[in-house]
C-alpha cells in the first residue's frame, strides 16, 4: 500500500499519513514505533515535550530500514524559545534520536505571553541553514502569528501543525495556509475519539464497511491534510493505515465538513502559555 506524499514549499516530500507518539509512554514507544514501521508507516511524529524522542530513534535504528526512508518530525519544547536555548534544544533532539539530521523541526506553540516567537523562528532559520534539518515549520500558529513571520522573517514555514477534526474543521486557517504555500498537518484528527460515535460518520462507515476512524482519517486525506494517528494497539495501527483502498464521495466529504462546531479538544493557541518544569 503506497502512502501519497505532500511536497512542501522547499521541495521536501513528506508522507501524508504518519504515526504519532503523543502520550505514548517512553517505555512503550520503541515497540509501538517498530510496529508502525512494520505495518508500513514511514513518517513518525514526536516532540521534545513528549519525552520519547530517544525511543523513536531506537525504533528507527532497530527497524532495519535506511534512515533516509523514514521521515521524522520533532518539535521545540516550550521552555527553549530564546535563540541560544532553541539551538541547544535542537542539538539535544538530534542526540536523543541518534540522528545526524532531522526531516522536520517545528516550534511547538507560539506562547504569546512567554517570549518572542519571532526570535525563535529566526533560530529555526539558523538551524535550517546548518543543513541538519530538511524543513522547518510551526505548530498551533494562528493566522496572525503566521502573518508576523511573513512580515518580519525570511523563510515561510513549510508546515503548520494544528488541531483539525470534523468538530473543528479549521477551514479559514487551512485556506490561509494553502494560500501561502504552507502544508497543514492535523493533530487530534479524531477529536480524541469524540467523533467516532457521530451518526453522520457511523452511517458512512456502515455503508462502506469501514470503521468510523478510517472514515474520519480518509476525510483528512482527501482534504489534503497530513495526518498521524497514534495507537499502541497493533490492530488499530493496521486499521489506521488501511485508508487507500476506498474513497469518500463528495456527499460524504460534505457531511463531515458540516459537523463543524469550532470545538477544541486542546488549548486555544492565543491563550496557551504553558512551560513544562
Amino acid at each position: 500500500m503506497t502512502v501519497p506524499t505532500v511536497t512542501l514549499n522547499n521541495g521536501v516530500e513528506i508522507p501524508q499519513l504518519g504515526f504519532g507518539v503523543f502520550q505514548i509512554h517512553p517505555t512503550d514507544t520503541k515497540d509501538a514505533t517498530l510496529a508502525a514501521l512494520e505495518v508500513g508507516y514511514r513518517h513518525i511524529d514526536t516532540a521534545e515535550m513528549y519525552g520519547n524522542e530517544k525511543e523513536v530513534g531506537q525504533a528507527v535504528a532497530a527497524s532495519g530500514l535506511a534512515r533516509e526512508d523514514i521521515f521524522v518530525t520533532s518539535k521545540l519544547n516550550n521552555g527553549f524559545h530564546a535563540r541560544d536555548a532553541a539551538l541547544k534544544a535542537f542539538d539535544g533532539t538530534l542526540e536523543a534520536l541518534g540522528f545526524e539530521y532531522l526531516d522536520l523541526f517545528l516550534i511547538h506553540w507560539p506562547l504569546p505571553k512567554v517570549g518572542d516567537y519571532l526570535e525563535t523562528w529566526k533560530a529555526m532559520e539558523e538551524i535550517l541553514a546548518s543543513g541538519r534539518v530538511k524543513a522547518i515549520g510551526v505548530s498551533n500558529f494562528q493566522q496572525h502569528h503566521l502573518q508576523r513571520l511573513f512580515d518580519e522573517a525570511e523563510i515561510v514555514p513549510a508546515v503548520n501543525q494544528i488541531e483539525v477534526h470534523p468538530y473543528l474543521t479549521q477551514d479559514v486557517l487551512r485556506a490561509f495556509d494553502t494560500e501561502h504555500g504552507i502544508a497543514t498537518e492535523a493533530w487530534s484528527p479524531i477529536a480524541q475519539g469524540k467523533v467516532l460515535d457521530d451518526e453522520a460518520i457511523t452511517a458512512i462507515a456502515d455503508r462502506l464497511g469501514n470503521s468510523p476512524a478510517q472514515v474520519t482519517l480518509r476525510w483528512h486525506i482527501q482534504r489534503g491534510d497530513i495526518v498521524f494517528p497514534k495507537s499502541v494497539t497493533r490492530s488499530r495501527v493496521e486499521e489506521n493505515f488501511a485508508l487507500f483502498d476506498f474513497a469518500l464521495t463528495d456527499a460524504d466529504l460534505a457531511a463531515l465538513d458540516g459537523l463543524n462546531r469550532d470545538e477544541r479538544t486542546g488549548p486555544n493557541p492565543d491563550e496557551f502559555n504553558y512551560i513544562p518544569d
